[in-house]
């Protein structure tokens, strides 16, 4: 996938919430970090992967593929903020949700610590792991960052 209008779109949202905010000078690298960490936690919750307790079934497809692009915005944001983009690389052989969540967490600590190329590129590998796993398609994931790209301009817009 051709994830260049991705950066574009994110970079033209990222660009009016920080002049929203007033943000232009501020270093916001680690409260990404940090909301990426957060989406992912509520990604997990939606699909109840690992809730072994409760009989409850996972949410719809819509709400978790929503979910899913929220942690793609900040992953896309991240890269923009430090001047890298995901390359291509082999998805992760991993054989269930919750061990695909697993290794997210696990990069996204390695992420934190190195903040280089190799360790986005293997966060960007890992979440897009977790969405083939979630039987999510290319299409999919185009239009529904989409969708969520223009919500997210209306909230900053609204005060939100």
């Amino acid at each position: 996938m051709n994830w260049e209008p991705f950066y574009h779109m994110q970079q033209q949202l990222d660009k009016h919430i920080e002049s929203t905010h007033n943000l232009e000078a501020v270093d916001i690298v680690d409260n990404k970090i940090l909301a990426l960490l957060v989406e992912i936690g509520e990604l997990a919750n939606e699909t109840r992967c690992f809730k072994f307790w409760s009989k409850k079934t996972a949410s719809s497809k819509n709400i978790v593929l929503e979910e899913y692009v929220d942690g793609l915005h900040f992953i896309l944001s991240l890269g923009l903020d430090l001047g890298i983009r995901y390359q291509t690389s082999t998805l992760n052989d991993v054989t269930n949700e919750t061990q695909a969540f697993l290794t997210i967490f696990t990069t996204v600590e390695n992420f934190k610590r190195k903040k280089d190329q190799a360790s986005y590129t293997e966060l960007f590998t890992a979440f897009l792991s977790l969405g083939e796993i979630l039987g999510f398609q290319e299409e999919e994931l185009q239009e529904a960052y989409k969708r969520k790209n223009e919500v997210n301009f209306k909230r900053q817009d609204e005060g939100y």
